[in-house]
């Protein structure tokens, strides 16, 4: 992945109903999406998935998301990982209940966890 607007062009497509709730989210902070708004877009993305566990969404709904941006670590572009790194990591789990992230930190993908553990030096609690 080279763009943080093809990473986000994969992932609408690949998950229109999260990617919906990503929009809204990133409409009522941001307002209408302004030039190169992908970056910001990633941490509503994180956002929306932040709402799906305090609902007791199941963690395997999701997975399939984690794994796409795991894998796109991979093979991307300084920008991009950037972009996953702090825009969408640092974001997750940002005001979820211990009993609700712990499903999730259990499935994330081990490249994910490592950016968030490098930022927040622990799991989220």
């Amino acid at each position: 992945m080279e763009t943080i607007a093809a990473l986000c062009e994969v992932v609408r497509s690949a998950f229109p109903d999260i990617a919906a709730k990503a929009d809204r989210e990133y409409l009522a902070y941001w307002g209408e999406p302004f030039p190169e708004y992908e970056y910001s877009w990633f941490q509503s993305l994180a956002n929306a998935l932040n709402a799906q566990m305090k609902k007791a969404v199941a963690p395997a709904n999701h997975l399939p998301l984690f794994t796409l941006i795991s894998d796109a670590l991979g093979d991307c572009s300084a920008e991009v990982r950037n972009c996953i790194d702090v825009s969408f990591v640092e974001n997750l789990f940002w005001q979820v209940p211990a009993d609700r992230a712990e499903g999730y930190w259990q499935q994330l993908p081990a490249p994910l966890k490592q950016l968030y553990l490098g930022f927040h030096r622990r799991a989220p609690a």
